[in-house]
């Protein structure tokens, strides 16, 4: 098998998960959103709570398809090592910068420290090292440290309400008026991106990892397997530890994990095996440039104003048909779709931003 070699079911599951964050990040109104369109508001999941696990999870099966074969064939450590930490570190810079776009053009109250980005280039470091200095046991093992300590840090720590949570309390301690919110008077505060709750994240990320070397070696039964049996035994833990995107639990991990293990096979055996259109693929080559592309173009918008008069007089015609719900899904439909012709013309000229 080529060292390189890139599968393009890979590229369309990751492409169809970035246009799936530009969905629900970009309503026409916060106030007209469809249930399954928005995060659930603390235990559960949602489909929307699947796109951020997705995208981490692919970060993990990109690593292993990225450095696998280099490792396989003996490469020194330390050059893949430098690269990881050398994309990492670009990544979250990419990400604060955004954060302070956002935080001068929108007049926000506080420039947050955490982010999507910022949580993408911390997984990517960690899991990139396991890839390069661990092999498939301590990698096995090292998840599974991962998600029973986690497990036990949040039991340990009593409530695991929105106020009051373990994950919640070393984050504003740490983070304060950094975090995306908080409370000055009661020093409580909160982000769902924090840092005490990437813990579940990197597991997520790492999960990807293996499902991802499993998908080079060809075996698909084995990745099958892994996706039916995490997703099980997610379920199975939620009884005592529920789902919770916001703090990434252990048995969100393997729910999200499962499921990001099935659809990679079905995406694999869909269009790398039977020759389906690689439906997504131009968002998946240009993954962090369609959404930080995206995230300015939405500041930009707010920030000077222009998002409220845009979406009434571009969309205002479409609630005597639809309602308020429906106008509002037009308007991030649309948003997609001018994204979609944008990474495709990039796509075309293949021209690839790489972080």
């Amino acid at each position: 098998m080529s060292v390189n070699k890139r599968f393009a079911s890979v590229d369309a599951l990751r492409g169809l998960t970035v246009a799936a964050m530009l969905l629900v990040n970009n309503p026409g109104s916060w106030s007209f959103v469809y249930g399954p369109l928005e995060h659930s508001a603390w235990h559960g999941c949602t489909p929307t709570d699947l796109i951020f696990p997705f995208f981490l999870f692919i970060v993990g099966v990109s690593i292993a398809l990225a450095f696998g074969g280099r490792i396989e064939a003996g490469a020194p450590n330390a050059p893949m090592a430098q690269t990881v930490i050398k994309r990492a570190l670009r990544i979250v810079v990419l990400g604060m910068v955004l954060h302070a776009l956002a935080w001068w053009l929108m007049s926000k109250p506080e420039y947050r420290i955490p982010g999507v980005l910022q949580r993408i280039g911390l997984c990517f470091a960690f899991v990139g090292l396991a890839a390069i200095y661990l092999r498939a046991r301590a990698q096995w093992l090292l998840l599974a440290t991962l998600l029973i300590g986690y497990a036990g840090l949040l039991t340990w720590g009593g409530s695991l309400e929105k106020i009051g949570n373990i994950a919640s309390r070393w984050d504003a301690l740490l983070l304060g008026r950094f975090a995306l919110e908080w409370a000055a008077a009661t020093g409580i505060g909160h982000d769902p991106e924090g840092l005490v709750s990437t813990l579940g994240a990197l597991s997520t990320t790492l999960l990807g990892l293996i499902a991802g070397q499993y998908l080079r070696r060809a075996q698909i039964l084995n990745l099958i397997a892994l996706g039916l049996g995490c997703a099980m035994l997610g379920l199975i833990w939620a009884e005592w530890l529920p789902l919770n995107k916001q703090l990434w639990t252990s048995s969100f991990v393997l729910w999200t994990g499962g499921l990001g293990a099935l659809a990679l096979g079905l995406a694999h055996q869909l269009i790398d095996k039977t020759g389906w259109p690689p439906i997504g693929r131009s968002f998946g080559v240009n993954a962090i440039a369609a959404y930080a592309g995206a995230w300015m173009c939405t500041v930009l918008l707010e920030g000077f104003g222009l998002m409220k008069p845009l979406y009434a007089s571009a969309f205002g015609w479409l609630e005597p048909l639809v309602g308020p719900y429906g106008q509002s899904l037009a308007f991030a439909l649309a948003f997609v779709g001018v994204w979609a012709l944008i990474v495709r013309e990039l796509d075309r000229r293949k021209i690839y931003f790489k972080v």
